[in-house]
């Protein structure tokens, strides 16, 4: 199997005002900051464009159940499909189903905390 995580791809949490913090860090920290947050464009070793997103979540989110925590971590992956297969051989809880987008596919696990963790195999071109 190829390298399992390649990179961080977005980190989400939950707020009481989405639009409060997502002002307060465009104005403060110089986010530049849309509806889902702020996206941060990166080149990896080999040149290609490559994207990280910052998202503030409504307090009431479902997106990150069955987790009780205020956060969830996603992480770009090489081949979703068979990573998710080995994780599952290994233990690992799987939560829901494999979900395509045209900028990726997308599984998600558990760690042993109880952490959804959200997996995404990246078309960044998608977003260019």
């Amino acid at each position: 199997m190829k390298q399992r995580v390649t990179g961080l791809g977005g980190f989400f949490f939950k707020t009481a005002d989405p639009d409060k913090i997502k002002d307060w860090y465009k104005n403060h920290l110089g986010l530049n900051t849309d509806q889902y947050g702020c996206t941060f464009w990166w080149k990896d070793k080999e040149g290609n464009d490559c994207s990280t997103q910052w998202s503030p979540f409504k307090e009431d989110t479902s997106y990150f159940k069955p987790s009780k925590k205020e956060f969830m971590m996603n992480f770009r992956v090489e081949n979703l499909v068979e990573l998710l297969a080995a994780l599952k051989k290994e233990g690992v809880t799987i939560v829901g189903e494999i979900e395509e987008y045209e900028y990726g596919i997308f599984g998600w696990i558990l760690d042993p905390e109880g952490n959804k963790l959200e997996l995404w195999e990246p078309v960044d071109k998608a977003f260019l």
